[in-house]
């Protein structure tokens, strides 16, 4: 498959594409702030020493409100792109997604237990609270996508048709008991887990930011290492092996990173649909499926796409915000259906 745009081209474009996004997320909002005002403020953020009024009340809202929640939803964006490509290529299929084969529904079933057995408990320091839905989000993300990856394995070969009807089955086994959650919320914690299952960057603070600052270095850090083992996946698990790759172990690590990055960003922003298969897919479309460029690029493009999802959702019904995932499920579900048809063709 022969690159539409030169990789060196598309990563000037995705990171012009990037500043402009987060430019303007920090800029607009129900206060929109002039963008020259937005600059100067965030230099002040830096220490750079200018005066005036109106930029002290611009600083505020840039620091207090407007930069944690841009710099979450780039930090969203981008790991839930990147375990998107790993999961297309550890199944070789550029359909797969880490929600078809359960990892965010079983991100989502852990995060739901901890808020309503947080509240259960009479609620728990503040301090705790992200690392607590953190960790019970990794869990559950982990335990649902090993089971799916088990139920999928026969003699030694990975099947993914067995393994996304397994993920649908897991997926509404997992939908359930958060609906049985929801039933034995009280009115408080009900209303926090409603919103937080339409997913929003709403309330975001550097308390939650940090936790999925690391997870995503990390990942971010570890996956273009793999880059190589997952264009030799792509030639199918036999090839990869005779090319002196340990494939059951990279298989895990794959599966241990897309669960710890997914997790992470659904216990960060509830969850977020369609971003780890859109992304991929057109980044896929535009440079190739060599991964060493399609995991960086995918990044980029994932990070953009969700700030600028984030600031539709805020923008379209303002003063009221629209949740973030209706948003991306407007986007993401009818690609997905233009891929199954073009797939078809």
């Amino acid at each position: 498959m022969n690159p539409v745009i030169q990789p060196r081209s598309l990563f000037l474009a995705l990171g012009l594409l990037l500043a402009l996004a987060l430019w303007l997320s920090l800029a607009l909002g129900p206060v929109s702030l002039p963008l020259a005002d937005t600059l100067q403020a965030a230099l002040r953020l830096l220490g750079v020493p200018l005066g005036g009024a109106r930029l002290e009340q611009a600083e505020l809202i840039l620091g207090q409100i407007r930069l944690p929640r841009s710099l979450l939803g780039l930090t969203v964006g981008a790991v839930l792109a990147l375990c998107g490509v790993a999961m297309q290529g550890l199944f070789r299929n550029p359909l797969a997604d880490p929600g078809l084969v359960g990892v965010s529904s079983g991100a989502a079933l852990g995060a739901a237990l901890a808020i309503v057995g947080g509240a259960a408990l009479g609620g728990l320091p503040e301090v705790f609270a992200p690392y607590l839905l953190s960790l019970c989000a990794f869990i559950g993300g982990l335990g649902v996508t090993a089971l799916v990856y088990r139920l999928g394995r026969r003699d030694g070969q990975t099947s993914v048709a067995t393994m996304l009807l397994a993920g649908i089955a897991l997926t509404a086994l997992a939908g359930a008991a958060i609906g049985l959650f929801t039933y034995l919320a009280d009115d408080a914690t009900l209303r926090t887990l409603t919103f937080w299952n339409l997913g929003s960057l709403n309330g975001a603070s550097y308390a939650r930011l940090w936790p999925l600052l690391l997870v995503t270095l990390a990942v971010a850090l570890w996956l273009p290492r793999r880059a190589r083992a997952l264009n030799a996946l792509l030639l199918g698990e036999s090839e990869a092996r005779h090319l002196g790759f340990g494939v059951e172990r990279i298989k895990r690590e794959l599966v241990l990173c897309t669960a710890l990055g997914v997790g992470a960003a659904v216990a960060a922003a509830g969850m977020i649909g369609f971003i780890g298969l859109v992304v991929p897919h057109l980044v896929r479309l535009l440079v190739g499926p060599d991964h060493r460029v399609l995991l960086p690029a995918s990044a980029l493009a994932g990070a953009s796409l969700l700030l600028l999802a984030d600031l539709a959702a805020r923008l379209a019904l303002a003063p009221a915000e629209l949740p973030i995932g209706i948003v991306t499920a407007l986007l993401g579900a009818p690609f997905f259906l233009y891929l199954l048809l073009r797939g078809r063709a």
